[in-house]
């Protein structure tokens, strides 16, 4: 309903708006008299963002290594915020959901031409040094990560593709945790011990993504477009979004993450290791761990090289 213009108009709705919970309006008016104008810094938070970069070390290109990762988190806050309107929108339709879906792509797209700004607003020296302060921690351990992932599709699709027959959807969500595809980045599965990189990331982040496996098990983007009508399944838009989602996420973002690793990590200054210890390259690499969202979307020669050609 457009108001604007229309103080009689603006001031009904303001009652209705406080008489719906309970409120007295007169009160709410009063408070408007005391309340300070807004400016960008305080909305922003533009002091407190700016006061969260600690360096651990004198190399001056560490700056650029945590203000970097802390982009990547924001927008992966993004990207999950988009996430929860396709996953908790009851009656979906299908330009909604493309529409929300290229926003993802987007910020993901973002992601992937970044690295240009790790890959090459380094010195390959200063990192091999600083980066030895950061042992163990990893960009493994960025939990929103595993969020999106478990917010994208169903479980069997992040499970490591070699235990894949032996679960389903009926399997518990904690013997599904244990076999998800990055478990293999820190993990022997013959004697079951875990790295101390996967440790702590599970002693701080497995309760919250137990619930939200379970939360997303019938909400995820995959079981929304499922849930859809034949007819918006089968809509070009909406099956390029989900296509592009999927390539853009498994193999173009993380190409240029693997990338970006291979000129410092496999540089002359360095032992090819990753700081938490983890196997990256078949960690990282598309086509050793075959990330795909949604493989139904695919055919079968696109899904045999899947990520071969990079």
């Amino acid at each position: 309903m457009k108001i604007s213009g229309n103080r009689e108009a603006i001031l009904k709705e303001i009652e209705l708006k406080y008489d719906s919970i309970d409120q007295k309006t007169d009160t709410h008016l009063e408070g408007l008299l005391w309340s300070k104008p807004i400016n960008y810094w305080d909305y922003i938070q533009t002091d407190a963002l700016l006061n969260l970069q600690i360096q651990r070390t004198t190399l001056p290109d560490e700056m650029v290594f945590i203000m970097y990762h802390q982009v990547n988190e924001l927008l992966f806050k993004m990207i999950l915020w988009e996430m929860n309107q396709i996953s908790y929108c009851k009656n979906i339709k299908a330009d909604f959901f493309a529409e929300r879906l290229m926003r993802i792509s987007r910020y993901f797209d973002m992601l992937t031409t970044s690295f240009d700004i790790m890959g090459d607003g380094m010195e390959v020296e200063q990192y091999m040094k600083f980066r030895n302060t950061l042992t163990p921690a990893s960009g493994f351990q960025s939990a929103q990560y595993r969020l999106i992932e478990f917010s994208s599709t169903d479980l069997i699709n992040l499970i490591d593709h070699r235990y894949r027959d032996a679960i389903d959807r009926n399997t518990a969500y904690e013997h599904a945790f244990e076999h998800l595809y990055w478990q293999a980045a820190g993990k022997d599965y013959k004697t079951g011990k875990k790295s101390f990189l996967l440790e702590e990331f599970e002693r701080k982040y497995k309760g919250s993504f137990l619930r939200h496996m379970e939360e997303y098990n019938t909400i995820n983007i995959w079981q929304k477009f499922k849930q859809l009508p034949d007819s918006d399944q089968n809509n070009p838009q909406l099956v390029k979004a989900m296509r592009h989602y999927d390539h853009t996420v498994n193999i173009t973002w993380v190409m240029g993450h693997l990338n970006a690793a291979r000129k410092y990590i496999d540089s002359g200054y360095g032992t090819g290791e990753a700081t938490g210890g983890s196997d990256w390259k078949k960690y990282m690499h598309p086509k050793y761990q075959r990330r795909i969202f949604f493989p139904e979307l695919w055919n079968v020669d696109e899904l045999a090289n899947w990520g071969v050609e990079n």
